[in-house]
């Protein structure tokens, strides 16, 4: 909670940063450079499945947990698995989301194996659908065919796609642009669905927005996030994935014990209405959405989705778009079983609505942290 002495902490503060000149203090405590480096190196390691690998860890994925572990098999295959601790146990309690990010790495990988002719074989779940969670059963299987492919054009945007939480512009965004979404989506059996400004896209900004409130107010689901908050230069670099609150306002407020992760699980605190407030015109701004729905017959299918959503994210890009995934409706933990009806009473055409994301015009941001290569790999097996 904001005290008095909590203000005269902050206005302290300034007189430090006074002290520092501007450029002097965004150097020390602006974003982290190092954290980013996954960024510069895509594409660069010798070995050819590590290069498409290098560019697979690109992908967007839940809360950024990056929750891919990679072995090499022979000369020509590689073996997928979830790093069993970076799922979502509390927002995300079947793993479904955790899995869509782990198609999305899939589509990533293939459409980098294309850029240099080699086609990606890749077969879900080669042992069995895990349930109710995933476990040590591995994710999918690819083998790489070299001369199995063509280059793909939405390799161009893997480097420039990135999830925009900014606030959007008032501007609509033109029908044909929703149909390059719909059709970028449309794939692995997977339908893409837009709606630009009107009555849906009205329903949907108060749909989206009270599932933020309801995670922000149920205690587990909010204490899971803020757990992976990296706040702060150090803390971003030092871990390199989670939810990055960083820069030199945040470095200050950290320092002068304004933000701490205990003000913002707590509901009564000045931090958390502050939380809250600094979502809801993000949530206003919203002038278009996109979503993505299949029949969900396995977990091979969210797999797709993954890979569906990664397409309609590279398109975006392409585009010039911002997209930010809203789909906490979608969640299914159960204080969230009301808004996930409502929504799929919506929009979901009697299928399951695998995710919900805003689209519009906004300021760009710059990448997420990525841990690197090396701490997705596993030890290579032994022929």
């Amino acid at each position: 909670m904001t005290t008095r002495r909590g203000i005269l902490k902050l206005v302290g503060g300034g007189v430090v940063l006074a002290a520092f000149s501007g450029t002097a203090f965004y150097v020390a405590n602006g974003p982290s450079d190092e954290a980013r480096s996954a960024w510069r190196e895509a594409g660069t390691p010798d070995e050819y499945r590590r290069r498409f690998l290098s560019q697979a860890l690109l992908a967007p994925n839940p809360h950024n947990r990056q929750p891919w572990l990679v072995r090499l098999d022979g000369q020509d295959a590689l073996t997928l698995f979830c790093d069993l601790d970076r799922r979502l146990p509390e927002t995300d309690p079947f793993d479904r989301q955790i899995v869509i990010g782990c198609g999305a790495f899939l589509e990533l990988l293939s459409i980098a194996a294309a850029q240099e002719g080699y086609a990606a074989e890749i077969t879900p779940f080669p042992e069995g659908d895990p349930a109710p969670r995933l476990d040590a059963r591995p994710v999918a299987r690819v083998r790489f065919v070299a001369g199995g492919a063509k280059a793909d054009p939405a390799f161009a945007s893997i480097g420039i796609r990135h999830t925009n939480r900014n606030i959007y512009a008032e501007r609509e965004v033109a029908s044909d642009l929703l149909a390059q979404l719909e059709a970028a989506g449309s794939v692995h059996g997977v339908i893409a669905r837009t709606a630009g400004e009107g009555a849906v896209a009205a329903k949907l900004r108060d749909i989206t927005w009270r599932g933020h409130e309801t995670e922000s107010l149920t205690h587990r689901t909010m204490k899971e996030s803020v757990d992976l908050m990296r706040i702060g230069k150090a803390e971003v670099t030092r871990w390199r994935d989670g939810i990055v609150l960083e820069g030199p306002m945040m470095e200050l407020a950290r320092m002068t014990g304004m933000l701490s992760r205990e003000a913002m699980i707590d509901p009564k605190s000045e931090v958390f209405r502050q939380g809250l407030d600094m979502y809801r015109p993000r949530a206003a701004s919203a002038r278009a959405f996109a979503w993505l729905i299949n029949d969900h017959a396995s977990r091979g299918s969210e797999l797709g989705a993954g890979r569906a959503y990664a397409r309609l994210a590279l398109k975006a890009a392409e585009l010039g778009l911002a997209i930010h995934p809203w789909s906490q409706t979608l969640q299914e933990f159960s204080e969230m079983r009301t808004l996930y009806e409502e929504v799929h009473a919506l929009i979901g055409e009697g299928k399951r609505v695998q995710m919900l994301v805003r689209a519009g015009y906004a300021d760009p941001v710059i990448p997420a942290p990525r841990r690197g290569l090396e701490a997705h790999m596993l030890a290579e097996e032994q022929s």
